[in-house]
């Protein structure tokens, strides 16, 4: 049986709740399209995923590129990737810990780690890491939740002792604690992506989650959410969009 983390992982993409599942697709079809775009470029053949999750972009990445390293420190997630890659010839998943990283320097093409660095502590250290494994020139994909948008806000609600009974009745799917430990705006992110000499190529931003309209509105909502999303993306407010995404690389 799968593990509850797994799970929910997998859960978060095929969501009943049209503003939940939109969340997280929307930030998995940015990054594919940025895994697209480098496959494109000659070099770019081997790569690194720090923080595998439930496994959503091995499939992607074993498509697109001759070798896939996939790392996490999580056992559960490295016995589900193995599994759902037993039959994937150019992927290697191993127990890493990517602020101690055990991997060759200057090894990889592309580093990919979404949704991972809030939680990770050390966050310094994770950026050092990834910065001495990627070639210079060669690209950083990273997304990772903003502090202050309305969806982390609520979340810290949500898991009051009550309200938590609430949720899971509306959403009646796997509903668990995000884990995120090291929420970072984008002047602090920037700070220390630029302190690990990487310099940032692009910026992005996506997901507006509006309570209760995103349970109870349902197809409506969600196409309120993203009229809204669109009059404030790169405007003063768009620290209210849930993610932000970023291609970085190595200074030389």
């Amino acid at each position: 049986m799968k593990n509850e983390l797994v799970r929910l992982q997998e859960t978060l993409y095929n969501s009943r709740t049209p503003t939940r599942r939109w969340l997280h697709r929307t930030r998995k079809d940015w990054i594919v399209q940025k895994l697209r775009r480098f496959a494109g470029e000659q070099g770019k053949v081997r790569v690194l995923e720090v923080g595998i999750g439930s496994g959503i972009y091995l499939p992607v990445l074993s498509g697109l590129f001759d070798k896939v390293v996939a790392i996490d420190i999580e056992d559960s997630y490295i016995d589900n990737a193995i599994t759902m890659t037993k039959d994937f010839t150019n992927v290697s998943i191993i127990k890493d810990d990517i602020t101690e990283t055990g991997l060759e320097e200057k090894s990889f093409d592309l580093v990919l780690c979404s949704e991972v660095i809030e939680h990770i502590y050390d966050s310094n250290k994770a950026f050092a890491g990834m910065n001495r494994l990627l070639k210079n020139g060669c690209p950083l994909i990273l997304s990772t939740p903003q502090p202050w948008s309305p969806l982390e806000l609520l979340s810290r609600i949500a898991f009051l002792p009550g309200v938590i009974d609430i949720v899971r009745y509306i959403y009646q799917e796997p509903i668990l604690k995000t884990g995120h430990i090291n929420l970072m705006t984008e002047k602090e992110l920037t700070r220390q992506l630029v302190e690990n000499r990487f310099r940032i190529r692009e910026r992005h931003k996506s997901g507006l989650y509006l309570p209760l309209i995103a349970e109870f509105a349902g197809e409506t909502g969600l196409r309120l959410e993203k009229w809204v999303e669109s009059r404030i993306c790169k405007q003063p407010l768009d620290w209210a969009l849930w993610t932000q995404y970023y291609v970085a690389e190595p200074e030389s």
